[in-house]
């Protein structure tokens, strides 16, 4: 296929991650915005981030910094922006009215051999899609923020959808250097954040009893859990830690069933409790743009170094 990527960027991170990573599969991409600053914005924000991760050692693809700019273009006419495009990658607010609104506009002008993506990270898809004419080419391309470093992509079909646009989908994703991941069925949150929200919760409940400062509690993940779960996931782990799965159950099983049901109610994240862990962040990282954006390289920075880490591992 001859593929050209059109994005809907609404001048957002995730719209020009995406641009970034396709870019450096080598496809053609098209930035589309109703505001031409926003998209002159974003341009220069792809160009100095290439910058950067060329600097650090970390630019994806074969093709250079300037190669990839070039195969991005930009457009503020919707019609003319969508045309020969064979991949849509919608990036806009997680708005579902908005959502809506776009993806019709778009079942009236693409053809039939034109998948229509999403960015969303909760929306279902039946809530997106459904009554649309091209609803068997819709689907969730979900990547985890921010797309360039983390190449995870849940990849969460319509009902209606089709299986070539799930597996076409799928193997772009694996094309461009993602790690796409199949949901056989639509459920709330996908499965990223049902895992996510699921930890998060825990480490709520924990913080609220007292049993862990928030500080503390983020450790737990940083230096245990987390090292651990950056090379191998929770299942693979049970597998490792006893003589196999059927093992580590024999062994394991009253003692996690006896925990499990000692975990409380879902929080309500509000009150008292978030007062407590907002003041801990806050004295951590202070809630003032210069600090959150620095703290945020930091963190992009040790993800590319993860990644590049993880690369080297596979390689070996």
């Amino acid at each position: 296929i001859n593929w050209l990527i059109f994005i809907f960027l609404f001048s957002g991170l995730i719209g020009r991650s995406w641009a970034m990573v396709f870019a450096a599969g080598g496809f053609k991409v098209k930035l589309y915005d109703i505001a031409h600053q926003q998209l002159a914005s974003a341009l220069e924000n792809i160009r100095k981030q290439m910058k950067e991760v060329e600097e650090s050692g970390f630019l994806k693809g074969t093709l250079s910094v300037e190669q990839q700019l070039a195969l991005i273009s930009v457009c503020t006419d919707l019609k003319a922006a969508v045309e020969g495009a064979t991949f849509i990658q919608e990036c806009t607010p997680e708005n579902l009215e908005l959502k809506k609104k776009i993806f019709s506009q778009l079942d009236l002008i693409v053809g039939d051999n034109v998948i229509l993506s999403s960015s969303t990270s909760c929306l279902l898809p039946s809530k997106l899609f459904t009554g649309l004419k091209h609803v068997k080419q819709c689907i969730v391309s979900h990547p985890v923020n921010p797309p360039y470093f983390v190449p995870l992509v849940e990849i969460v079909p319509h009902p209606e959808t089709d299986p070539s646009t799930t597996e076409t989908t799928y193997a772009l994703m694996k094309k461009i250097g993602q790690s796409p991941v199949k949901l056989n069925r639509e459920i709330e949150g996908f499965v990223l954040n049902r895992l996510q929200y699921a930890v998060i919760s825990e480490a709520w409940r924990l913080v609220g009893e007292g049993v862990v400062s928030p500080t503390d509690l983020d450790l737990v993940m940083s230096d245990g859990l987390g090292m651990r779960y950056a090379f191998i996931g929770p299942l693979e782990t049970m597998h490792l830690n006893a003589e196999g799965i059927s093992h580590y159950c024999e062994r394991y099983r009253e003692g996690m069933r006896l925990v499990l049901n000692t975990f409380g109610p879902v929080p309500e994240f509000s009150g008292e409790i978030a007062q407590k862990i907002s003041q801990a962040m806050s004295e951590k990282i202070p809630v003032v743009p210069k600090s959150l954006d620095a703290r945020r390289k930091w963190r992009d920075d040790c993800l590319t170094g993860l990644a590049k880490l993880k690369k080297q591992m596979k390689s070996d």
